[in-house]
């Protein structure tokens, strides 16, 4: 059966720095009309960088919405016109000063489907080269390089809660022969 919704009014409600916010009225498949909320985000990047030694790049951000600093992969949202693979370069030389000689994209993700466009693109970099780490001026944050298995122990125990962050340890563990 097709549960195709189809819009019948669009109001833009809000249009913000990162994200726009649309209301639209859609009619469901049984010709109930109900209300959609949409978030419009450009869409991101994460990157499990792992060195040669198996210890993964993680930074710690505080992040406001929860209130509460959180471990995650380097990550980082796409600029106007801008590809995921250029965007995933930057924001891990930004954050962490490494570059990567090798690069493995393991796929896409959709953060929140039920109300956001929201796109991520997870990276495996490996090959990692040390330089100066240059965050942006509002971005305050720790790198640490956490062994493989401590990523995956605190997955699993729930201690990592951010989705980008489990999506892309997890894959970067299977491509990797780990799990």
């Amino acid at each position: 059966m097709d549960y195709t919704e189809k819009a019948v009014r669009h109001v833009n409600t809000y249009g913000g720095i990162i994200v726009d916010v649309d209301v639209d009225m859609v009619k469901l498949p049984n010709g109930a009309v109900t209300m959609r909320e949409v978030v419009h985000h450009p869409g991101g990047v994460c990157i499990a960088a792992v060195d040669e030694a198996g210890l993964v790049s993680m930074v710690r951000q505080y992040r406001y919405p929860f209130q509460t600093h959180l471990w995650e992969l380097p990550a980082g949202k796409l600029e106007p016109g801008e590809e995921p693979f250029p965007a995933a370069k930057r924001e891990l030389s930004e954050e962490t000063g490494l570059e990567a000689e090798n690069w493995q994209l393991l796929g896409q993700i959709y953060t929140s489907p039920g109300f956001s466009t929201e796109t991520l693109y997870i990276y495996l970099a490996t090959g990692l080269h040390q330089g100066a780490a240059h965050p942006d001026p509002n971005e305050f944050l720790d790198v640490e390089k956490w062994p493989m298995d401590t990523l995956l122990s605190r997955i699993a125990t729930g201690e990592i809660r951010d989705a980008k962050t489990v999506v892309g340890g997890l894959r970067a563990a299977s491509a990797m022969g780990t799990i």
